[in-house]
Formats: C-alpha cells, structure tokens, sequence
C-alpha cells in the first residue's frame, strides 16, 4: 500500500505519467497499472486523464491529503525505530519562517553538519501560517515560527525573542534628523509590508496597534528580501527584524530611526506534533536552543 500510495502522490505532484515514471525510476506502464490498481481498491476514479495532463478529480483531492499525511507518518515512524540502534544521522525536514530561516537557520545548519554529516537536513521556507500546516499535515518534522503563535494541536517551544526596528533608506525624509521620530509622523509614510499570515505582518500589525497608528498607504510583499530592496530604493518603510537588517546596516544602506517604544520584540517558537522525535531531531533542537540570537547590531549586547 505505500508504494501505491508513492506512486499516485508522484502523479498527482507532477501531473503527467511520464513524468512521475521518471522520478520513480519505472516504466511508465508500471505506473499506470499501479494506479490502476490503487483506484479499484479506493472503489472510484481518482485523475481526470488526457493527452495533455493528469489531474486530481475531488475524490482524488481528498485522497491525495491524506496519502501526504500517512506518508509523512510511515517515513517517520520508520526513521524512529531506525533510530534506536543508529548513530545521529538521516533526514530532517525543518520548516522556517523567513526571518529565521533565511538569516539563522543557516548557521545552525552548518554547526550541526560539521559535528555530523551524516545527517540529512530539507529546508522548507515559508510564512508563519504555512508553516504550522506542513507540520500538522506530517509533512515537516519541525517548524519555526514567529510571534505570538497559538495552536491547540501543536507542541509550541518559545526559545527566543527578536527584536524587530522601523527602517528606511538614509534620504528618506524622516532619516534626515537624529531626533526621536513622533508616532503620528509615520502615518504619512508609505509602508511595505509583509502578506497576512506571516510573523513579520503580525508583528507589523501590533506595533500601528501599539502605537495608536494606522497609515493611509501599505504595500504588501512576499519577501523580506524584496521589502529590504523596496526600502533601500526609497520606495517607504517596513519593520523588519535586526537579524534580516545587520548587513544593510553595516554598509549603511538602510538606516534605523529612533521612536519610543521600539524596538518591537517577539518570539521565536519551535512547533512539533509529535512528543518522539529521531536523534538527529534532537540534536538539532538542542541547537537552536543554544543559538544565542544575537547579532549584536549595537555595542554593548551579546
């Protein structure tokens, strides 16, 4: 049954049969009789089939979610019981959000593959929300996520806090003076924000909240990087957090402006569905734990 179940996510995922024939190194006849197969024992249709592609009907929809999840389980239930006699080593799939998984999560990579190569780390970016799905669907081992985040059926772990700064470019209007910059001076400006569902938006939201603000323009943008390139240009201003900052400042390139009440802070949190997890899990969370998430932008800090 999981190799059936293998075989049809392959199809699903790349919506034509030589393709998927490809990928699992089979003849393309094989894969259609393992489908064949499959759906006389599921009792109905589940792809829609043409010359030109293969497609999911909605009993296949349905089929093909929680063939993703009971896969998910069947790899993990089999690294656990691999894991009781073998050294720390074999995959992990470790879902971020961007801010962590784009400028930390890449330093804690290369420490953990320099004390153990054996292991197999996938890495999987996305906003918060995207995130705790893959988790809960078994398709990541592991997330980290950002701000406040609440889930009656994950595991949450808060392990460090972020502080997030009020940037823009150094000819920016508001960069041009060393004086605290007032609230109600930043309704004018024009924001460039992350999309609904990201940590980063979150953190955004509560901060106008916090500030008794709410500005007449935003722009919405699905990359810290492309925000940190909109700012730099001068096309507004963004809260954005120290860790994504650090280098743009230091080559002067954006410039933090001072206002009461900042820096926002929030947390970063580990979620995890299941209470077992592999060695090689493990290790990586007693280093994400140890991580110091410091990056020392200011003098004096650690």
């Amino acid at each position: 049954m999981d190799q059936q179940l293998h075989v049809f996510v392959t199809v699903a995922e790349k919506e034509n049969f030589s393709r998927a024939a490809e990928e699992l190194h089979m003849t393309q006849p094989a894969v259609s009789q393992y489908i064949q197969a499959f759906e006389r024992e599921i009792g109905t249709r589940l792809l829609e089939r043409s010359n030109k592609y293969v497609r999911l009907n909605k009993a296949g929809e349905i089929v093909y979610h929680h063939a993703k999840e009971i896969l998910g389980l069947y790899t993990k239930m089999q690294r656990l019981v691999d894991d009781v006699t073998n050294k720390t080593s074999g995959p992990i799939n470790i879902g971020a959000s961007y801010t962590f998984g784009e400028y930390v999560l890449p330093h804690i990579i290369a420490k953990m593959l320099d004390q153990f190569p054996l292991v197999n780390p996938s890495i999987t970016i996305g906003n918060t929300r995207e995130i705790a799905e893959l988790v809960l669907g078994h398709q990541m081992d592991v997330g980290i996520v950002e701000g406040d985040f609440k889930s009656n059926k994950l595991m949450i772990e808060p392990f460090a806090k972020d502080a997030m700064y009020i940037v823009m470019a150094p000819g920016h209007p508001l960069a041009r003076t060393d004086r605290k910059i007032e609230a109600h001076e930043l309704v004018e400006a024009t924001w460039i924000v992350r999309e609904n569902g990201s940590g980063t938006r979150d953190a955004t939201e509560e901060m106008f909240r916090l500030l008794g603000i709410r500005p007449g323009k935003m722009m919405e943008f699905g990359s810290i990087q492309l925000i940190k390139e909109s700012v730099e240009a001068g096309l507004g201003i963004s809260l954005l957090s120290e860790w994504a900052i650090r280098k743009e400042l230091s080559m002067e390139a954006l410039k933090i402006v001072q206002v009461d009440g900042l820096p926002f802070t929030r947390e970063f949190s580990i979620v995890t569905l299941s209470p077992y997890k592999t060695k090689a899990l493990d290790t990586f969370l007693e280093l994400v734990r140890e991580n110091k998430m410091q990056p020392n932008l200011f003098g004096g800090r650690e």
